[in-house]
C-alpha cells in the first residue's frame, strides 16, 4: 500500500478487517473513537512540541522520529477511518466540499500568503472603532 495508489476506501477496508479479527467493533461507538482521535493527534503533536523549525528538520533526519512520525501518523488516520465508517461519513465527499466552502471563504487574491482567518480578510479598520 502506498498514496499514490491506494484508496481511502481500501484503506479503511483494511483497518475494518484488522479491527472486526480482533472483536472490536465492540469499543468502537464514535464518541470513543472521537476520543481516541483526538489523543492520537496528541500524541503526534507531541514529536513537534517545544521544537523549533530547525529542530524539527534535524529530528526528521533520525530514523527513530521518522518511525515514530509514520506510526502515529498511521494511529490518527486509522482512527480517522473508523470513526468515518461508524458515523457514515464520506471522507473523499467530505473534504471536496470543504475545499469548496474553504475557497468561497479564502479567495486567492485576498488569502494568498495570509494566516489570517477568513473574518479578518480584506477588512479594512473603521476609523470609528
Amino acid at each position: 500500500m502506498n498514496d499514490a495508489t491506494t484508496t481511502i476506501e481500501e484503506m479503511r477496508r483494511r483497518a475494518i478487517e484488522f479491527r472486526d479479527e480482533r472483536d472490536w467493533r465492540q469499543f468502537h461507538a464514535p464518541k470513543d473513537l472521537a476520543l481516541a482521535l483526538a489523543i492520537e493527534v496528541g500524541e503526534l503533536a507531541e514529536l513537534f512540541l517545544w521544537r523549533s523549525r530547525d529542530e524539527i528538520d534535524d529530528a526528521l533526519e533520525s530514523a527513530d522520529y521518522r518511525a515514530r512520525l509514520r506510526e502515529e501518523s498511521a494511529d490518527v488516520l486509522m482512527f480517522l477511518l473508523y470513526l468515518s465508517e461508524a458515523t457514515g461519513v464520506d471522507l473523499a465527499a467530505s473534504v471536496e466540499a470543504k475545499l469548496r466552502q474553504n475557497a468561497e471563504k479564502y479567495p486567492v487574491e485576498m488569502a494568498f500568503g495570509s494566516a489570517k482567518k477568513y473574518t479578518e480578510l480584506g477588512r479594512q479598520r473603521d476609523p470609528g472603532h
